[in-house]
């Protein structure tokens, strides 16, 4: 059985640096996802957050020296973007802002946030669609969903 885009159904749009909360206020048949939320992180690349060259380490009594890769702050930050998201669902699930839930994320963020997702979200989530869409417009990010849902079942 698919699932359908009713009216009420929050779909959440993210990647690792932008997440944008919308709702469905059509219906099943003809979704119109209207934004409630949009969060931003400021994400600066790599090389701006990161020492000016790799650590390095003695590999002993030599003078041996072995470079020590340095952390992607990158990524680290997309983490923890979804780890955030995670717990801000949580939040508006609590507050009885959704009952239905789409999740629209890059694979990689939809990854890391399924793995923090509270078992009160997790419990409302009727579909998830592994793509990243957040700087799409809102009518292309309704057929995607719908598609999504429909094909789903």
């Amino acid at each position: 059985m698919s699932e359908r885009l009713d009216t009420g159904t929050w779909v959440l749009v993210a990647d690792g640096e932008k997440a944008l909360f919308l709702e469905n206020i059509g219906d099943g048949q003809d979704p119109h996802l209207v934004v409630r939320r949009e969060e931003e992180q400021d994400n600066p690349s790599d090389a701006a957050q990161s020492a000016n060259r790799p650590g390095r380490f003695n590999d002993g009594p030599s003078t041996h020296r072995s470079a020590v890769q340095d952390t992607d702050w990158q990524q680290l930050a997309k983490d923890r973007f979804a780890d955030d998201l995670a717990d801000r669902l949580y939040k508006m699930a609590h507050k009885g802002r959704f009952k239905r839930l789409v999740i629209v994320a890059a694979p990689k963020v939809l990854g890391e946030m399924r793995s923090h997702l509270h078992k009160e979200v997790a419990g409302s989530i009727i579909g998830e669609v592994p793509k990243t869409l957040t700087n799409h417009p809102l009518d292309e990010i309704e057929a995607v969903v719908k598609d999504a849902l429909h094909n789903a079942g």
